[in-house]
């Protein structure tokens, strides 16, 4: 026979787990409502979501974060594993859903990649590319085919295959983040997300640029990327394209211009 005390801590829990589900029922309900709201509006000040590339991971926008939420922007850097372009897509729309809409989504390098398929998404009112990729998937297109029609860059010569994961060694710092201190340089290689090997033979479907309204950072001194290749994709997507004298990461070696070009796409929506 049950005690009354071991009666009284069941009855305690059953009204306590009634009410939280009753409780998150109605924040996700409320939540739910606020956000398509917001979307079909576009009111209001835009959240910024940031997608990392490889060997970068979402701590290298911690430069321009700040500056933008002292200026009252709600600010998230989605973190993805680098497994599958599906996969990461998936991550950034989960952090999109953490954030009010309209949504500004950034994308550096490969997240570049990431935020063509993710802004396809009725919250997406713009798109930033930081030296990134921005692949035509509609057109058979993949991140590792367009990187293919141009000549190969340096930072290349300079990673390893370890286990399935594509590792940066310390040789490449200076072809991937050269104009930055050897400290900071020496921070990015200790943080990198290291990518699935085969990560570039195909991406997740969607092509955002085609229908949003983008803008674009081509470093001149890129050695991931090539510039060129840069140039023709933010020529491809009509974006208000700027160039800077950076390497690969101008988020850490010149923040307060690729806050400004944020800021840019912000105001717009």
């Amino acid at each position: 026979m049950r005690s009354k005390t071991s009666i009284k801590r069941a009855r305690f829990l059953e009204t306590s787990a009634a009410a939280i589900g009753a409780a998150a029922a109605s924040y996700s309900f409320a939540s739910a409502q606020t956000e398509v709201a917001a979307t079909m509006s576009g009111a209001g000040t835009p959240s910024i979501v940031f997608c990392h590339g490889l060997w970068a991971d979402g701590s290298c926008f911690t430069k321009v974060i700040g500056p933008l939420q002292a200026q009252g922007y709600e600010c998230i850097a989605a973190q993805y594993p680098l497994n599958t372009p599906e996969n990461d897509v998936t991550f950034a729309k989960w952090a999109m859903d953490v954030v009010k809409a309209p949504i500004v989504l950034v994308g550096h390098s490969y997240g570049g990649t990431v935020i063509t398929a993710a802004g396809t998404d009725p919250r997406v009112k713009a798109l930033v590319y930081i030296n990134a990729l921005a692949p035509d998937t509609a057109a058979g297109e993949t991140s590792q085919s367009i990187q293919q029609k141009f000549p190969t860059t340096d930072v290349l010569k300079h990673i390893k295959v370890v286990d399935g994961r594509i590792w940066l060694t310390k040789e490449g710092l200076q072809y991937f983040c050269g104009d930055l201190s050897a400290t900071e340089q020496q921070l990015v290689w200790a943080t990198q997300g290291a990518p699935a090997a085969n990560i570039f033979a195909h991406d997740a479907p969607g092509v955002a640029w085609k229908t949003k309204p983008s803008w674009y950072i081509v470093g001149k001194k890129d050695h991931t990327v090539n510039p060129d290749l840069e140039r023709f994709l933010a020529k491809r997507m009509k974006a208000k394209t700027t160039e800077l004298d950076s390497s690969h990461v101008p988020m850490l070696s010149q923040p307060n211009r690729v806050v400004e070009v944020i800021l840019s796409a912000a105001q717009s929506v």
